[in-house]
């Protein structure tokens, strides 16, 4: 045999693991999407039972005899006022998402680019405010907010502000850190001050990042039950906490409205992050490179 013959030879074993290891790689990803995908299956289906049905026959498909169509989620509107708590995650989540990409943006820009010892130092606080636990700042945190009258919708954006902060600036330094500075330098020489530079040039290019931190931040906003519940209370409910009004006293729950609600509060998230999950690998990666 040639040694053409043993490159061929050679050449066919290697497309042969590949495939073996494309197959292997593929069905570990199809279970684990169905590991994931399960729980919320379960719930969907469970939404459309009676309540005494749901936790005896929990994994079953609805039959004759345990399906109620959407009277659950009829039940679970009225009684945990659905719509004014979507109202309220609503703007909170938005309002906060905002806040928290425009000041970071600049922020991570900033720090990134003017180099001192004081940048320097706030880098690594915001880093270091990542590995904070939460439970450790909660109590603290709840009596300043009363103090500074930041227990309503408004003041809670601030909050949020100041814990979305570390993480945002993190991602954001790192995707700075990819962007040539001949960019900014031709901008200042055109006439553009620092100001001009970042709206104009700057931000458009950080949108692939500015648009994963968006995602993750409305995820980790619009599921928290702790935050809001210490801060604003049931005066002003978001859907984590109107959702925990169907606990009655002494233990009991109405299942079929809550996963019914839960259902309800899932689908804008879900919707939202399979519009822009494209975005997320795109801006982790960008900001990678250099980060």
């Amino acid at each position: 045999m040639g040694s053409n013959g043993i490159k061929q030879t050679s050449l066919s074993r290697t497309i042969k693991r590949s495939k073996r290891s494309d197959r292997v790689a593929f069905i570990l990803l199809i279970g684990l999407a169905i590991l994931f995908l399960a729980p919320i299956f379960i719930v969907f289906v469970n939404s459309f039972k009676g309540k005494f049905f749901i936790s005896d026959t929990p994994f079953l498909l609805p039959n004759k005899e345990t399906f109620v169509s959407f009277d659950n989620y009829l039940n679970g509107i009225t009684k945990t006022g659905f719509s004014h708590a979507f109202g309220w995650s609503l703007f909170i989540t938005v309002t906060s998402v905002i806040t928290i990409v425009f000041f970071t943006s600049m922020t991570g820009w900033y720090i990134t680019r003017v180099k001192n010892k004081f940048n320097n130092f706030l880098y690594f606080l915001f880093a270091f405010s990542m590995i904070v636990p939460f439970q450790m700042v909660m109590f603290t945190m709840t009596k300043m907010a009363n103090v500074l009258k930041l227990d309503n919708p408004v003041g809670i954006i601030v909050i949020y502000l100041g814990f979305g902060s570390g993480l945002s600036v993190f991602m954001f330094s790192g995707f700075v850190k990819s962007i040539p500075i001949e960019i900014e330098e031709a901008a200042m020489m055109d006439g553009g001050n620092p100001i001009q530079t970042f709206f104009y040039v700057v931000l458009p290019i950080l949108k692939p990042i500015a648009i994963t931190v968006s995602i993750l931040n409305t995820m980790w906003i619009w599921n928290d039950y702790l935050l809001p519940y210490l801060v604003i209370g049931t005066e002003y409910k978001t859907i984590p906490i109107a959702i925990q009004y169907l606990r009655g006293g002494y233990g009991s729950i109405d299942m079929g409205a809550m996963m019914a609600m839960l259902v309800l509060a899932i689908v804008p998230i879900i919707a939202f992050y399979l519009t822009c999950q494209k975005y997320i690998i795109e801006g982790v990666v960008a900001g990678a490179v250099k980060g």
